[in-house]
């Protein structure tokens, strides 16, 4: 019982330390950041005979960001995923999708950004690169920033934010099953959380 309450009394010490998160981007530090893998989760959906998303996640991601609060448009992004991650509570249906990724020839899943465009307040259109399958082509993210805050477990400033990425999986010839069992769009959601890079 007293340990449960020496856990709760510093649980809420904690939490009394964290500030509310600041959604202005002007006054985050510039400089490079690098993903709290902790707290960051990538999803991917697609159709399963056009009546439901079927859902699943790769669970191995690293991410890179160069950030100046000055010029968010020249901000640099770079995220690996391991394609061996894919996930989908099934084991055997996830090493049928590691053949459909070509997850031993290509193990990694790869964006990078080469263009970002400032389109709200806290939204911005991510330019970049995909390369899945040992192919690369155009991709669009769409993404939302969250906010900054100094994270007190971390003793670092700390950023989150949200993007979705629409792809047509056949155009990276990952085939497997047919579009009339499951869709060719498949749609990747990420919930990111960056801490600023230590010296």
């Amino acid at each position: 019982m007293l340990i449960r309450r020496l856990v709760l009394f510093a649980a809420l010490l904690v939490s009394a330390c964290v500030s509310a998160p600041t959604t202005d981007p002007a006054e985050l530090p510039a400089g490079d950041w690098t993903l709290d893998q902790a707290h960051t989760q990538v999803i991917w959906r697609a159709r399963h005979m056009g009546l439901s998303w079927y859902v699943g996640r790769f669970d191995d991601a690293e991410a890179s960001l160069s950030f100046d609060p000055a010029d968010p448009e020249a901000a640099q992004i770079t995220a690996i995923v391991r394609a061996a991650s894919i996930s989908t509570g099934d084991p055997d249906f996830d090493a049928r999708l590691l053949g459909w990724l070509g997850a031993e020839r290509h193990p990694e899943i790869v964006f990078r950004s080469t263009r970002i465009e400032i389109t709200g307040e806290r939204a911005g259109r991510v330019h970049g690169e995909l390369s899945l399958n040992g192919i690369t082509r155009p991709a669009v993210m769409e993404t939302e920033f969250y906010g900054g805050v100094q994270n007190p477990l971390e003793g670092r400033q700390a950023v989150g934010f949200g993007g979705d990425l629409v792809i047509d999986r056949t155009e990276f010839d990952v085939a497997g099953l047919g579009s009339n069992f499951v869709g060719t769009e498949v749609r990747l959601s990420i919930e990111a959380e960056f801490l600023e890079t230590e010296d």
